[in-house]
């Protein structure tokens, strides 16, 4: 295929990235492979510690495809022997030795999840239990000599957990290591990986120097929320959308994310469609919108209608009662809290209605609200519902 004029590549390469070290290295390996015609070897690794992929591997994929669409050469690698290991970074704690056979199933549904996102064209993938099988106590000797201990306990998290006197396993050290040679075995010129691993990349550059192997560049993607909107998606801490959920699942996760989040996973997911989502002014839409289309990219356009009508007949229909007694308001010159604290009838102090709002416990006609600034005015009609099984429907007077 023809290659894009290398500052063209460059241009759409950036979109979404956090950063590229060294950026300057980037435009000469695309410089050098547009020349010659050849394309470059682009790495991405996945420990196949879960059966499940998840939108936050999905940034990375779609990244893949970018580079794919581009003409290069993907090297998806399965860490299916470093799994054993497992990655230590962002962990307070030691991971839980997996199984060989845990490992293969998972792998086996790496493969089949990621072609969900990637062609099957110029992809290569590999295992690194390829190479790791057959390391010799000598090879690890000699790959363990090019890095040091204190270096090591210079990141976060070993740092952390050293200070805290958690243990930090030898095996935990090796990682970063296996993963790094990685990297000289598969000759890569640029390796993708979220911010969170840039420890384990940037070592991936000075092995790669260690075994006289040009060095790879390093591009960092930004780090997707779980559900929790705090902590990075991961099944581990069950607050992760699976690439292989239901449906209906994609979409009842993305209905329980805060408004803020929402706009966090469009910024990142869907960037090229943020003046769609931006032209819809209700959040409850919006966040509708997002489902369907998440829902739609891994599974199809019918199914996200399916589950936006399955969704809206369980929880915006069904869940409010029919039969509540309206409650006659006079809501000239109230504020909401106010009024909202009339018609609960001193069941909740107004401190507490405050902290339902803001845990977004509270609904107003079923959309949810996370602060006083943000809830409609009182202009019609209204039905609340406060926590699972409190319900009130006002009429003004």
């Amino acid at each position: 295929m023809e290659f894009l004029e290398p500052q063209k590549q460059l241009e759409i390469i950036l979109e979404n990235v956090s950063e590229i070290i060294p950026e300057e290295e980037l435009k000469n390996k695309l410089l050098s492979s547009y020349e010659k015609k050849v394309p470059l070897k682009v790495k991405a690794g996945f420990d196949p510690t879960s059966s499940d992929l998840h939108l936050g591997h999905s940034l990375l994929l779609k990244k893949l495809k970018v580079f794919q669409d581009l003409g290069h050469e993907i090297n998806f690698l399965i860490g299916d022997f470093t799994a054993m290991i497992g990655d230590p970074t962002g962990r307070d704690k030691t991971r839980k030795p997996l199984s060989s056979e845990e490992i293969q199933i998972n792998a086996t549904t790496y493969k089949d999840q990621m072609f969900k996102i990637l062609k099957k064209e110029n992809v290569k993938i590999f295992y690194n239990s390829e190479w790791f099988n057959n390391f010799s106590l000598k090879d690890l000797i000699n790959l363990s000599s090019l890095e040091n201990v204190a270096r090591l306990l210079e990141r976060d998290d070993f740092k952390k957990r050293y200070k805290a006197g958690e243990s930090i396993t030898v095996t935990e050290f090796i990682y970063p290591m296996l993963q790094a040679y990685d990297s000289v075995v598969l000759s890569s010129d640029i390796e993708l990986g979220g911010t969170d691993q840039r420890f384990n990349i940037l070592l991936g550059r000075q092995i790669q120097k260690a075994f006289n192997v040009p060095e790879q560049v390093a591009v960092f993607l930004p780090i997707l929320e779980g559900l929790d909107g705090k902590k990075k998606m991961s099944k581990s801490l069950n607050n992760y959308i699976g690439l292989n959920d239901s449906p209906d699942d994609i979409f009842g996760k993305v209905m329980s994310v805060s408004d803020q989040l929402m706009d966090r996973y469009i910024e990142l997911l869907f960037k090229s469609d943020i003046a769609f989502f931006s032209e819809i002014s209700s959040p409850l839409e919006r966040k509708k919108n997002l489902g369907m289309k998440i829902v739609q990219d891994y599974h199809s356009l019918e199914l996200s209608k399916k589950a936006k009508i399955n969704f809206e007949n369980k929880f915006s229909k069904k869940d409010f009662p029919d039969d509540l007694v309206e409650i006659l308001v006079d809501s000239n010159g109230k504020k909401f809290l106010d009024v909202l604290f009339e018609v609960t009838e001193n069941s909740f102090s107004k401190s507490e209605l405050k902290r339902l709002i803001k845990d977004r416990a509270v609904e107003v006609n079923a959309e949810k609200f996370t602060s006083l600034d943000t809830l409609p005015p009182i202009k019609k009609n209204l039905n609340i519902k406060i926590g699972k099984r409190n319900f009130y429907k006002i009429k003004l007077k």
